[in-house]
């Protein structure tokens, strides 16, 4: 694993709040939030710029950047990628990406206490993305098996503890939780010219046009 010296920038986008957060030497010394539905302008990228500012750096000094993956909003998490990519291309950093679920629990503040959840955000059409997800007396966090996708109503009569942004138990992505997910995050950088996030399901644009047309978009 890389080691997390220096300025890391984390950032994620995969619901209708993007979140920003700077980590010196892997603790946050910074952190901004940026609406990213219904705006008239671009405003994740001057959120990052202002939490650089806070932390009193600037894109050069980013020894790191780690973006949420999904999956989630896909506009906002397009933006976020281009932005993620642009930032590690200009300061010649490496790109990490760790899962949007994950900075659901990761991310609560103030930090939830050890156990079992199930981390969902909405995957609209009735169902929720879902990742189990555990908090280790230790502070640390490990996956269960995979994500999968749910019908809401199954997974709010399961029994299990449900957190996210649409949940009883409500909780959104935030990318301070980078901080607690290190070792998860740094596993091995992603390809900077190929990544692209893992949306979890196509774009509504996209599954309205191979309705009418009867054919996958770009396909014979």
């Amino acid at each position: 694993m890389v080691g997390a010296s220096g300025l890391t920038l984390a950032l994620d986008a995969s619901t209708y709040v993007g979140t920003v957060a700077v980590l010196r030497d892997g603790v946050v010394v910074a952190a901004r939030d940026a609406r990213m539905r219904g705006e008239h302008e671009e405003r994740l990228m001057p959120a990052v710029l202002a939490a650089l500012a806070d932390a009193r750096a600037v894109p050069r000094d980013v020894a790191r950047v780690v973006c949420g993956e999904g999956p989630g909003s896909f506009t906002s998490m397009r933006i976020a990628a281009a932005i993620a990519k642009g930032i590690a291309h200009g300061a010649g950093a490496p790109l990490y990406a760790v899962s949007s679920l994950v900075l659901v629990v990761a991310g609560a503040e103030p930090p939830l206490p050890a156990g079992q959840y199930v981390a969902a955000l909405d995957a609209m059409r009735g169902e929720r993305y879902a990742q189990r997800v555990s908090v280790h007396p230790d502070g640390r966090i490990t996956l269960d098996g995979p994500s999968t996708l749910a019908a809401t109503a199954e997974l709010a009569a399961s029994g299990l503890r449900v957190i996210g942004p649409l949940e009883t138990e409500s909780c959104a992505p935030h990318a301070r939780g980078v901080a607690r997910l290190l070792e998860m995050a740094l596993a091995a950088p992603v390809d900077l010219d190929a990544w692209e996030p893992s949306y979890g399901r196509l774009a509504e644009a996209q599954v309205r046009w191979e309705a009418v047309h009867g054919r996958p978009l770009g396909g014979p």
